[in-house]
This record gives structure tokens, C-alpha cells and sequence, in this order.
């Protein structure tokens, strides 16, 4: 059975995707950039700041669909500059400092908006 997530806690679909679908018992997050829910704009700063604000929007999606943090299983980091891994690393590692996700990350030519990193996440129970 599929389920399809949405919630107004993080940012609505700039395209034909879900935020989220779930089947089962996995859930797995569209890749998501650094969109303030509010606005819908690119959250102005540096990738530290843009991987808070992503990482917000994950949380948002997983509460919505009845997940945590702990339920992440893996995470796909893409960034417009691998020269900002450390920081997003140092990041990434305040939201997930225990039982850490599988996690792959590199670098891509462009991102929408223009970007400075997407991840996507997947979540199981």
C-alpha cells in the first residue's frame, strides 16, 4: 500500500513529486533544498546555514508521516561545491550524532534553484 506524505511544515513540491511516500513500512523524502516553508524561497546563506534549513524541512516531513531522526536509514547529499563537505559535514553530524545513516554524498554540476546542496533521505520502521 502506498501512501503519499504532505504537510505544510516543510516546502510544497516545486514540481510533479511528492514531499514523501511511503510503502511498506519505508519512507522515502524527495530530495529537498533549502526552501523556507513560508515563503518558498531559497533560504539565503552559506551551505551550513542551507543544510540546517534542509534538514529542518526532512524532520517536518518524517514527523508528518509518523517517523523520527532515528528512523533515517540513508541519506544522498548532493552539492553544488565539494569543497563545502566539512561543513555540511559538521552539520550533519549535530542533527544525526547517534546510530548515524548510511550516507553518500558528491558532487553535481547544478542544483535547482541554485542551490548549494539537496539531500534526500529515506526512512524505515
Amino acid at each position: 500500500m502506498k501512501r503519499i506524505i504532505k504537510t505544510s511544515d516543510a516546502p510544497a513540491a516545486i514540481g510533479p513529486y511528492s514531499q514523501a511516500v511511503e510503502v511498506n513500512g519505508t519512507l522515502y523524502i524527495s530530495g529537498q533544498i533549502a526552501l523556507d516553508p513560508a515563503t518558498g524561497k531559497l533560504t539565503e546563506g552559506d551551505i551550513k546555514v542551507q543544510t540546517r534549513q534542509i534538514l529542518r524541512n526532512v524532520e517536518a516531513i518524517l514527523k508528518a508521516a509518523g517517523y523520527g531522526l532515528a528512523d533515517v536509514v540513508k541519506s544522498t547529499v548532493f552539492l553544488s561545491d565539494i569543497s563545502n563537505f566539512k561543513a555540511m559535514n559538521e552539520v550533519y553530524g549535530q542533527v544525526y550524532a547517534e546510530d548515524h545513516p548510511a550516507r553518500s554524498a558528491f558532487a553535481v554540476k547544478d542544483l535547482p534553484m541554485g542551490a548549494l546542496i539537496e539531500i534526500e533521505t529515506i526512512a524505515a520502521k
